[in-house]
């Protein structure tokens, strides 16, 4: 039964990262872009998160933190080069 809700939940996490990567590619605009962006990575680790789960183990959690700070830093850099023309001054 756990694992069943486990696929599913993969399997939900994973259309939304697809439309996410849609929005990104569509987007209206660099804000919606980022925005999108935003979102994938956080989807990414959701994915990584539930494979590890499904595998047992420990492991993909390091990775899943990594891929946070990472994401964490791209936002905001992305978002002070659209305000501001340059991300270091």
């Amino acid at each position: 039964m756990m694992t069943a809700a486990l696929y599913i939940t993969i399997g939900m996490v994973t259309l939304a990262a697809v439309l996410n990567v849609c929005r990104l590619i569509k987007g209206p605009d660099a804000p919606d872009r980022v925005l999108a962006l935003d979102t994938l990575y956080v989807n990414a680790i959701a994915l990584i998160i539930l494979l590890g789960l499904v595998l047992g183990t420990r492991l993909y959690l390091e990775s899943a933190l990594l891929i946070a700070v990472m994401g964490f830093v791209g936002t905001v850099a992305m978002a002070k080069y659209l305000k501001r023309g340059s991300v270091i001054e």
